[in-house]
């Protein structure tokens, strides 16, 4: 872990930003960093302010009835809303615009495109960070796994992704054809290699991403738009914080359980990751490609929250092996080339 740096937000006045899935854990991270910059957040999710008080305990993680919850039941009754996240932004610099949008449905996301063009008449930058929103079974072999929750999990994971940047993509388009900044999408994942992740949906779901990433990419390659997946490290997350019993104050009494968590990382730090490729001018070359935090620490010199420049890569590798197998430049030209790229090279 490096010694403490100052950190100057790369500048975003300006830019208009969807975070779809802001409320909590690296969504909230990357919606603050690019506050810091200056940005006009859009910070959305289902969690609001707004709905009904519940005097239901949240879900303990790690528990035997958080193993068992369903997606929709995961993240209920938890105190961390999408309101508290845009204020959060406008407090860090930027526009913090809250929106509470189930994104497994197209009509509430059109809605929010709708606003967003309203607004503001412009979208810059798509955070896709929506997760699977539930604990996955490790340990059980893909002929023992409950086929309705992998399949919820993959809705959740997957499903919002497709649908937000479907509809979110061409308000993307007009925006970029103006001149000026490339727009970005970010996708969100787990890792930034094709290594089997232990649970058959699980690996679905986070390899699924990388390649989202790149489907788009390859669409978007003439339109002045990169999309690229990343990946953050160990997180100190609200539910992994509560998942070790500890905060972000103690954070490090969890190492007592987990030595690795000695190199864990804020979600600001993904979040800084995103706001140094937003304003990147020639992210256009990375577009297609997977990243990680620690990796992209390294290329643009950001630290996280405290100073500091957590590298789990450089950490894994010393402590288990150089077995990541990240994505690179041999791996990239297995992925152009193929019968599409010869038959219709003009496409689209």
């Amino acid at each position: 872990m490096g010694g403490n740096q100052s950190y100057v937000a790369p500048d975003l006045h300006g830019r208009v930003a969807l975070v779809a899935g802001a409320t909590r854990g690296a969504g909230r991270g990357i919606a603050l960093a690019l506050g810091e910059g200056g940005a006009t957040v859009y910070c959305s999710g289902r969690s609001s302010r707004a709905k009904p008080p519940s005097k239901e305990t949240p879900l303990q993680p790690g528990s035997k009835a958080a193993t068992q919850a369903m997606p929709a039941e995961y993240y209920a009754h938890r105190a961390e809303t999408v309101e508290e996240t845009a204020e959060m932004v406008a407090a860090r610099g930027g526009k913090g615009m809250p929106a509470v949008v189930d994104h497994l449905v197209p009509s509430q996301v059109e809605e929010l495109l709708v606003r967003i063009r309203r607004e503001q008449g412009r979208l810059d930058i798509l955070v896709n960070d929506i997760s699977e929103s539930a604990e996955h079974d490790f340990g059980k072999p893909f002929w023992q796994l409950d086929l309705e929750k992998g399949f919820a999990m993959f809705r959740h994971a997957i499903h919002t992704h497709i649908i937000t940047s479907r509809i979110a993509v061409p308000l993307m388009i007009e925006t970029c054809t103006q001149p000026g900044p490339s727009g970005l999408i970010v996708e969100i994942g787990d890792g930034d290699s094709y290594t089997y992740r232990g649970n058959l949906f699980f690996d679905l779901i986070k390899t699924t991403v990388i390649r989202l990433a790149f489907d788009m990419a390859r669409e978007l390659r003439r339109r002045n738009i990169a999309a690229v997946a990343l990946t953050p490290g160990f997180l100190r997350s609200e539910v992994m914080l509560e998942r070790f019993g500890v905060t972000e104050a103690n954070w490090r009494d969890a190492t007592k359980k987990n030595a690795d968590y000695s190199e864990s990382e804020t979600p600001l730090y993904v979040g800084r990751a995103v706001a140094a490729l937003a304003a990147d001018a020639q992210i256009m070359k990375k577009s297609g490609r997977a990243f990680s935090s620690w990796g992209l620490s390294d290329e643009y010199g950001f630290c996280d929250a405290d100073g500091t420049r957590p590298h789990w890569g450089r950490h894994f590798a010393a402590k288990y092996g150089d077995c990541m197998k990240s994505c690179d430049e041999r791996f990239y030209e297995r992925w152009s080339g193929g019968p599409v790229d010869l038959l219709w090279p003009d496409w689209p």
